[in-house]
């Protein structure tokens, strides 16, 4: 009884073994039942991503701006109707006007020669950069038929929700009309059926090509292969790991990613229905077989990035697990999930491998696109007002010149009327530039990170929400 009651005020040694392995029992961390590597782990921040989310924050305002002015007649926005008009997208009242203020190289500001109203349109340098991202969306069509073909034959049944695509269409760079420029244009890949309701759409393919079953993270292991001569059979089954700045790996927690990395499973684009899902070793591979569909998912997309509700809407058509969030702070070398840009209502994933000091390592040219918005908005308006005050300038010696022309001409008795009347048929044209400068660009953008876009289905809110 002595034992019971007070084991660790004992001083032999056989208590004070015994005190120290229960000591370690009550502070061990609970272990998956497939894989030795720890369920819960606290997630590490990394501000290299978290920066990137907070200047995407600005731009996503900035494009529903845009949107909004370029839905205007001539796409300009009457300084009057700018506070009704601004509350629609989510503005409150009197911060409309602060906000175009603080981006001086994407709105610009002007008064109108006639009617002496202040308008607001787009700069030059606003309208280059929608019209380059319009162009590279394109140009990249190809790409995006391959991509929603691959996207479809992770699938188990070769088929996904037209909404739950279109809702993410943004991410894998397919155009706002994808269901007729891509779906319909291409019959002899993508079948579209159950067309009675638009919510019952679904989007098949129609033949798999083994072709494409090849996934990013193979030509990753291949490539390292060559390049470091890694024995083969160490990288047969494994993941590029990079851990974040600030997270601590022990010994066995090392040990465990060893030995995870070896642990063999199938592919995203192979068809599992047909085995034994019950045994353990079948449990092993179907978690990391979601790992590499996950990566798979995010190697697809323009940004190698997409917010983990939209990831949800793929769990049940790719055998994702429950509890994403928690699944994927299991590998943090692998996936960084960060909750800024969305006022933490929204998780954004981001592969780990496909970016470096901020940036992707191997950008595209719609990327290329939207990251010059995101130029834009972080430029100083400072130089924005030097480019104000050189253009003044250059007016204003116009303007000297010009008078000192005409002074000329009135000392000496020469005056021409008709020199005079073509100088204001110039200065009458002028106006006319001014006001219709910004009346001729066109936009492809639609709000993809709308909240209304954001919204999970009933169906699959119900099961998000039980993870």
């Amino acid at each position: 009884m002595l034992l019971l009651v007070s084991p660790f005020k004992h001083k032999t040694p056989t208590l004070k073994i015994l005190s120290s392995l229960l000591s370690n029992l009550s502070f061990a961390r609970p272990l998956s039942q497939s894989t030795s590597i720890p369920k819960k782990l606290q997630r590490v921040r990394d501000h290299g991503f978290d920066n990137y989310m907070e200047i995407e924050k600005k731009t996503r305002k900035v494009l529903k701006f845009q949107n909004l002015i370029l839905s205007q007649p001539n796409h300009v926005l009457p300084s009057s109707r700018l506070d009704l008009l601004s509350r629609r997208i989510g503005f409150e009242q009197h911060e409309a006007g602060a906000f175009v203020l603080k981006f001086p190289h994407v709105f610009e500001i002007y008064e109108h020669p006639v009617q002496r109203i202040l308008y607001i349109r787009l700069t030059r340098k606003a309208l280059l950069q929608i019209e380059q991202e319009k162009q590279a969306l394109i140009a990249q069509i190809p790409d995006a038929v391959t991509r929603l073909r691959k996207l479809l034959m992770m699938s188990n049944t070769g088929r996904l929700r037209l909404e739950h695509v279109r809702i993410a269409r943004k991410e894998f760079g397919l155009p706002e009309d994808f269901e007729y420029s891509l779906v319909l244009k291409y019959p002899q890949y993508f079948r579209l059926f159950d067309a009675k309701e638009t919510r019952n759409k679904y989007i098949e393919i129609v033949e798999r090509d083994k072709s494409l079953a090849v996934c990013a993270i193979e030509k990753a292991r291949e490539r390292e292969y060559r390049e470091k001569g890694i024995d083969a059979e160490d990288i047969r089954f494994s993941f590029i790991v990079n851990f974040p700045p600030g997270f601590k790996i022990g010994k066995y927690y090392r040990i465990a990613v060893w030995k995870w990395q070896r642990v063999p499973y199938w592919s995203p684009y192979e068809d599992v229905s047909e085995y034994d899902l019950r045994s353990l070793e079948a449990q092993k591979r179907m978690e990391k077989r979601a790992v590499a569909t996950i990566h798979e998912l995010l190697s697809l997309t323009v940004e190698n990035k997409i917010t983990l509700e939209r990831i949800a809407h793929f769990r049940l058509a790719m055998n994702l697990p429950k509890g994403l969030k928690d699944f994927l702070l299991q590998h943090q070398g692998i996936f960084y999930i960060s909750t800024r840009g969305h006022h933490g209502k929204l998780h954004t994933v981001f592969l780990r491998e496909g970016y470096k000091r901020g940036e992707l390592i191997e950008p595209n040219e719609l990327y290329l696109a939207r990251r010059k918005l995101a130029d834009l908005v972080l430029l100083s308006p400072r130089t924005a007002n030097v480019d104000k005050e050189l253009v003044h300038y250059w007016t204003d010696r116009e303007d000297r010149e010009t008078g000192r022309f005409r002074s000329e001409f009135l000392e000496t008795g020469f005056h021409n009327s008709a020199v005079e009347d073509n100088a204001g048929k110039d200065r009458e044209g002028e106006y006319n530039l001014a006001t219709d400068s910004g009346s001729g660009v066109g936009s492809s953008y639609t709000d993809g990170d709308d909240d209304i876009l954001d919204a999970v289905d009933a169906e699959d809110a119900c099961r998000l929400s039980s993870d």
